[in-house]
Order: C-alpha cells, then structure tokens, then sequence
C-alpha cells in the first residue's frame, strides 16, 4: 500500500488520494488530473470510501436520519418522486428500478456518458432535505418538533448542515459488476413492500418500479433491464 499523495489540478483543487497505486492506476487508465478530481470528490458525496465511476450501475440505498418514518405522508413522498423525475430529466440520471419505503430509498441507478450520479445524487439530497423540512413546517404535521428535533440534532455538529440533517451520510453504492447481482437487486428492491406486509404483490405497490417490470406504467421513467 502506498503512501497518502496529493496534487493540485490545474483548477487549483487539492485532490487526495486514498494511496499512490491508486494515483497510479487512475493515470494509467488515462484520466488526466481534473478527471481524478472526481474520485476525492465522489468519496465526500457518497460518504464511503466507495469509487463511483461513470457509465456504470450500481445499488444505491438514501436512508433518512435516525430511520425517521418521513414518507409514511404523501406530500413528502411526491417531493422526493419530482425530484428524482428531474434528474432523470435535466441531469442524465438512467433508472432501472426504485422503491420509496418509509424512511429509505432504494435505487438502482446508471448515469448517461460521463454523468457522476454521485453529484446527482448529493445535489438531490441537498434540494429534498430543504424542501422536505420546509414542507414539515407548514403543512398539518403532528410529528413536527419532534421530527425537526432529531434532524437538528444530527446537523448539531457538523459543518456541512446549516439547520437540519434530513438525510444520513453515504449512498451504500454497490456497483452491479453482474447480470446475477443486478436481478438479486432487483428483486431484493420490488420485495420491499411485501416484506413489509404494505402489499400482497410487488406490482400493487405504487412507489416502486415494480408496476414498470409487470407490463404496467409506474410514476417515474425507468430503462428495463432484463
């Protein structure tokens, strides 16, 4: 293992890397610096020593702090569910399935050529955690203060959250390095629901892709795969 290097880019943004065989195989692979830069970068958006790289897919979980039961409301849900429809939209985010749970998302993801979902993903996750605590403010909610309580308290003490810490840090990104590994997933994502005991079948749940596999049309556009 070598030792912890860092450079500065031509932008003048300090890139670190996890090890010099790292810098080395990255370089070798012929990314240029700026490129690198996407690798310190994708560490901090996901929150995992976890290297998200374009054009491929991965397995992706978004909790809420402290499994908060946010989505259990409709309101809340549809914020997300816009928010997702415009990446997929206006930012090059690919979906092959998904299932919205009450406190965590699931995804399973591509981006189009050379999208970072990583910075999807965080800029989804900055504009839902204000629109969401926003919208616990106003609407009648009688889990408010204690809600808001929790999401302040896990932004008390980090730098990066201004009021509230809607979401815990990380993605759990698992890139899907098989076509065996993505059917397990994407069963593993439509059961949600039924192991739950929401639903008797996976395709009776309207928050997930599930409909979408059964022939049917679901509330966001998702690429089959098969």
């Amino acid at each position: 293992m070598g030792a912890v290097g860092k450079k500065i880019n031509p932008e003048g943004i300090k890139v670190t890397y996890a090890n010099s065989d790292l810098q080395s195989e990255f370089q070798s692979r012929g990314f240029a610096i700026r490129h690198i830069t996407h690798i310190f970068i994708a560490k901090n958006f996901m929150g995992q020593k976890k290297h998200i790289i374009p054009n491929k897919a991965y397995y992706l979980t978004l909790t809420v702090t402290d499994w908060v039961d946010v989505f259990s409301r409709p309101i809340y849900r549809h914020i997300l569910i816009d928010s997702i429809k415009h990446c997929i939209n206006e930012k090059g985010l690919i979906l092959h399935a998904w299932c919205l749970m009450s406190n965590h998302l699931h995804l399973l993801a591509n981006g189009e050529e050379d999208v970072w979902i990583s910075a999807v993903l965080r800029d989804m996750k900055k504009f839902t955690s204000k629109q969401i605590t926003k919208a616990i403010t106003e609407v009648p909610e009688s889990r408010r203060d204690w809600m808001l309580d929790r999401f302040a308290f896990a932004g008390k003490h980090d730098p990066k959250i201004k009021n509230y810490k809607f979401w815990r840090d990380g993605n759990e990104p698992k890139e899907v390095f098989s076509h065996p590994f993505m059917m397990q997933k994407l069963n593993y994502i439509h059961q949600n629901p039924v192991r739950a005991e929401y639903v008797a079948e996976p395709h009776h749940y309207l928050y997930s892709s599930a409909i979408d596999y059964a022939g049917g049309k679901g509330l966001l556009p998702v690429v089959l795969v098969m």
